[in-house]
C-alpha cells in the first residue's frame, strides 16, 4: 500500500463500494474477491449482470473467472510485467486519455520510455499470458469507461510489491480513470478495521492521518497535545522488529490482536525472535499461539463487548456499540493501554470513554475533524471530512490529486526474491479459504466452519501431481529452504502448472514455516505470495474432504 501513497495519498480506496456495480469495466488483480471480500464480490457480479466487462488477472482459477469476459492467467510474481504490457498496448495504440494526462499528471515521458522493455513478445515470455489476450485486456480497459481497478495482497505481498501498486496507479491515470464515479484504484483491506488502524498511525513513519513523524510541524502539534517529546526518526516495520529481537537490539515487545507465530513468514525464525525477548506481552481475546509464548497475557474484549469506531476499506467510519458486558476479566483495549500508560507516569491518558478518545483523534487528524459520534449515530461517514457540516468524501481526487499532480512512475521488472530451481521446482502461493480467516484465532473455534473445512490442503495441478505420483487426498510433505510441513493433497485444475497453493489457517500444518521473509525495499512487506518449494509423497490415505 505504501507505494501508492506517492500518487494517491493514503493508499485507501479512491472510490466507494456501491459504485462498483455501476462500472462499465472492472479489472481485478491479486484478489480472490468472492472468497475474501464476499460483499464486494457480490457487487462485481451485479455489475456483470448490468453489462460490465470483467477482466480477472490471477494465476489461480478463482470463482470470479466464471463471470469474466477475460481471464489473464499470469505466472505468480509476474504482475508488473503483465500490467506494463497492457499499458504498452494502450500507449502504442494511443488509447490513453491525453487530456487527463496533460492536465493532471507529470513524468509521463519517463514512464513512456520505461515501456520500451515491455514489448508483447517479452511480456508473453515472462507472464505466460498470450499476447492477444494482453491486447484484448488493454483495449477493453481503456475503451470501456468508467473502469474500476480492484486489488489486494496478491500483488502487494512480494519483494517488489510497491512497484506492483505503482503500476496499477499508472494504469488508472493513463486511462483517466481517477476522480470519477465507478472508477479509481481500490485496494481491498483484509479485515474490518485495517484501514482504521493505518489511519490511527499504526505504521512506523506516520502519526494519525498519515502525518509524517519527520515533519516538524506535525510533531509539534502532537507534542503539545500529548505533553511529551517525539522522535523525528521513523520507526521500523514488523519483520525488522523480529530481526532486531534476534540481534538483541529489541528486548521487549507488546503485541495486540496479532498472531505472528503463525501469520508471519519463516515462522520458525519468528518464534526464535519471540523466544529471544526478555519480556513479551500479548493482548488478545483468545490464548493464541503467540500468547502461549508470552510472559504476560492481557485479556481483551471482542467487538461485541466494546464501544468505538471501525473504518472500513472504503474509508467509511462507523460506530461500534457494546452489545454485551465484557466476559470475565477482559477489558477494552483502550482501557488497558490507558491504565498501563498512567501507571508508567504519563498524565495524558485520563480518558473516561471511547468517545473521549475519538474526540482527541478528531482534534489531531484533519481527515476525521468533522466526524462526531452524534453524526455517526445517523450513518457512517467517509473521510476526509474536515468540518462538522461536511458530508464526507465518497470519491477521492476529484479535480486534482492530494499531492497536486499525479506522478507516473517509470518501472522495471524484477524477478521474485525466490524462484524455482532443481531442488525446489514449484512455487508456493499462499491464500485464504472461504470458511476461515487468518490464523483461525476465531474461525477455528466455530464448529460449523470446521465441518466445512477442518484441515490444510495442498492444491496442485493434475500434471504436477501425476509427475510426482501423488493422488488426490494423499498426505504430502512440502519443503522449502526454511522448513517443512505435512498436509493433504488436493488435485485441481484451479492451480496452475508449476505452482501449489496453501492457506495459513491451520496450526497443525503451519504454512508460514515455508514462506520467504524477503522484504520489499520500500514498504518492507514480506514476499509471502511467492516462495520455492518441493512436494514429496508420504502415504496413501483416504480422499480429502471437499
Amino acid at each position: 500500500m505504501a507505494g501508492l501513497a506517492t500518487a494517491f495519498g493514503s493508499g485507501a480506496m479512491t472510490n466507494s463500494i456501491n459504485e462498483i456495480e455501476s462500472a462499465a469495466c472492472i479489472l481485478t488483480i491479486g484478489t480472490n474477491t468472492t472468497y475474501n471480500h464476499p460483499v464486494i464480490g457480490l457487487r462485481i457480479k451485479k455489475a456483470v449482470r448490468n453489462g460490465a466487462k470483467l477482466i480477472v488477472a490471477n494465476p489461480r482459477r478463482i470463482r470470479l473467472c466464471h463471470f469474466a469476459d477475460l481471464w489473464l492467467r499470469q505466472r505468480p510474481g509476474t504482475d508488473l510485467a503483465l500490467l506494463m504490457g497492457i499499458m504498452r498496448v494502450i500507449v502504442d495504440e494511443r488509447l490513453y486519455d491525453e487530456a487527463f494526462i496533460s492536465g493532471r499528471c507529470e513524468n509521463f515521458d519517463a514512464f513512456k520510455k520505461s515501456l520500451a522493455d515491455f514489448d508483447l513478445d517479452t511480456v508473453e515470455k515472462i507472464t505466460g499470458v498470450p499476447r492477444e489476450q494482453i491486447k484484448k485486456a488493454a483495449r477493453m480497459y481503456a475503451g470501456t469507461k468508467p473502469a474500476t481497478l480492484l486489488y489486494a495482497m496478491g500483488i502487494t505481498q512480494h519483494a517488489h510489491g510497491t512497484d506492483n501498486v505503482l503500476a496499477v496507479g499508472n494504469l488508472a491515470m493513463l486511462t483517466g480513470n481517477i476522480g470519477k464515479p465507478s472508477s479509481g484504484v481500490n485496494p481491498l483491506r483484509g479485515q474490518n478495521n485495517v484501514q482504521g488502524s493505518c489511519d490511527m498511525g499504526a505504521l512506523p513513519n506516520v502519526l494519525t492521518g498519515y502525518q509524517q513523524v519527520a515533519d516538524e510541524a506535525s510533531r509539534d502539534k502532537f507534542e503539545k497535545a500529548w505533553q511529551t517529546k517525539l522522535s523525528p526518526k521513523p520507526g521500523i516495520t514488523l519483520m525488522e522488529i523480529m530481526e532486531g529481537a534476534i540481534e538483541g537490539k529489541i528486548r521487549a515487545m507488546y503485541i495486540m490482536g496479532e498472531n505472528p507465530a503463525l501469520s508471519d513468514p519463516d515462522s520458525n525464525h519468528v518464534r526464535k525472535a519471540l523466544d529471544s525477548l526478555d519480556f513479551l506481552i500479548v493482548q488478545d481475546i483468545f490464548l493464541t499461539e503467540t500468547a502461549q509464548l508470552a510472559h504476560v497475557v492481557l485479556p481483551a474484549v471482542s467487538f461485541a463487548e466494546k464501544d468505538g469506531t471501525f473504518t472500513n476499506t472504503e474509508r467509511r467510519v462507523q460506530r461500534v456499540r457494546k452489545a454485551i458486558e465484557p466476559i470475565g476479566s477482559a477489558r477494552p483495549d483502550w482501557q488497558i493501554v490507558c491504565d498501563i500508560a498512567t501507571r508508567m507516569g504519563h498524565p495524558g491518558f485520563s480518558f473516561n470513554s471511547a468517545e473521549e478518545v475519538f474526540d482527541e483523534i478528531r482534534k489531531l487528524t484533519p481527515q476525521y475533524a468533522g466526524i462526531t459520534y452524534q453524526r455517526l449515530d445517523e450513518a457512517g461517514i467517509q473521510w476526509p471530512c474536515p468540518t462538522t457540516d461536511h458530508p464526507g468524501t465518497p470519491i477521492l481526487h476529484i479535480g486534482k490529486f492530494s499531492r497536486g499532480k499525479g506522478h507516473f512512475s517509470a518501472l522495471e521488472y524484477k524477478l521474485s526474491a525466490e524462484t524455482p530451481d532443481e531442488q525446489y521446482p514449484l512455487i508456493l502461493v499462499t491464500e485464504r479459504a472461504r470458511y476461515h480467516y487468518h490464523t483461525g484465532t476465531m474461525t477455528r473455534r466455530v464448529e460449523g466452519l470446521n465441518i466445512l473445512r477442518d484441515q490444510e490442503l495442498v492444491e496442485m495441478n493434475s500434471k504436477d501431481a501425476s509427475a510426482l505420483g501423488i493422488g488426490d487426498g494423499e498426505m504430502v510433505r512440502v519443503v522449502s529452504r526454511r522448513g517443512e510441513v505435512t498436509a493433504r493433497a488436493k488435485v485441481t485444475e484451479d492451480s496452475p502448472l508449476g505452482a501449489i497453493s496453501m492457506t495459513f489457517h491451520f496450526v497443525e500444518s503451519p504454512t508460514n514455516v515455508l514462506t520467504n521473509p524477503a522484504l520489499d525495499p520500500v514498504a518492507k512487506i514480506p514476499a509471502l505470495k511467492v516462495c520455492a518449494v518441493r512436494v514429496e509423497k508420504l502415504t496413501q490415505t483416504k480422499a480429502a474432504k471437499s
